[in-house]
């Protein structure tokens, strides 16, 4: 077996930009990156989202969402020939005051291990870069106890809503 050459920060920075940072992971023989700037295959998105039993939706619609958010992160397992992507989040909003925060996914594979609250950490931490001062989360019923758990409020009679507030 060859095993990769491992992940350093200046590769780190050149595959998946500058904004680039490391995900813990429990598995020391897998590398996961957050990234902001990897540009993000439609069908490889499509596919993600399928997974978590999301349904279809077209990819012209989908690219101009992507083109039009405020910050999309991807969460990228690293193999250098062609890495995959096994979460994503993205966030729409004035990038001062407000954010909200859409399409929260982790690939079932990858749930269990806490990369659901590094992918969140990760995106309210690039909020908290930007100078946002609160975000809405809008999520399905069955995961509001996740980001219940995050430390997120959820709106009064508990339907799809959450709020993070900077502190």
């Amino acid at each position: 077996m060859i095993g990769t050459p491992a992940l350093t920060e200046e590769t780190l920075a050149q595959a998946y930009g500058e904004k680039a940072r490391f995900c813990q992971t429990p598995n020391s023989q897998v590398s996961l990156v957050f990234s902001q700037s990897r540009p993000m295959d439609l069908v490889e998105l499509e596919r993600l989202l399928e997974s978590v039993g999301w349904s279809r939706r077209p990819a012209r619609r989908v690219r101009k969402a992507l083109e039009h958010s405020l910050i999309t992160v991807g969460l990228w397992r690293h193999d250098p020939r062609l890495p995959r992507l096994v979460g994503f989040a993205r966030c729409t909003g004035d990038g001062v005051l407000d954010a909200t925060i859409w399409d929260v996914a982790v690939h079932p594979l990858y749930q269990g291990s806490g990369l659901g609250k590094q992918l969140m950490d990760y995106v309210l931490d690039a909020l908290r870069e930007m100078g946002t001062e609160r975000a809405t989360l809008f999520a399905d019923p069955g995961v509001l106890p996740f980001y219940q758990r995050l430390g997120w409020e959820l709106e009064p009679s508990g339907h799809r809503c959450g709020f993070w507030y900077a502190s």
